[in-house]
């Protein structure tokens, strides 16, 4: 009945990306935030700069596991990754729910 209320789990979908077979994990904050301590493995593009993922990530068919600090940026970032083509693209929520171990610097 309250499914909308349901946030996505972090948690669950980094480890959905590492057992997904040429998957890319991307973290649309801000280099500051990303610097200041992101998931291993992790590639930043911020939300604002979003079109520039396809310098990044040419094949459209790729897995695409989106994350931010809530949520509510990665939502934006997935809605205009869809938009651009991108076929296999998820929410999986923000890094304020993370459980796991953290990088800082950028990679």
């Amino acid at each position: 009945m309250f499914g909308f209320l349901k946030r996505e789990d972090i948690n669950v979908g980094v480890d959905e990306s590492k057992a997904t077979s040429g998957a890319m994990l991307l973290d649309v904050r801000t280099k500051d935030e990303y610097r200041n301590g992101h998931v291993p493995g992790s590639k930043n593009i911020d939300v604002g700069e979003i079109e520039k993922v396809s310098s990044l990530i040419g094949d459209k068919a790729t897995p695409l596991f989106v994350y931010c600090l809530s949520g509510a940026r990665s939502g934006r970032a997935v809605s205009a990754l869809k938009g651009m083509g991108y076929t296999n693209v998820k929410n999986i929520g923000g890094i304020n729910s993370y459980n796991g171990p953290v990088e800082k610097g950028m990679n």
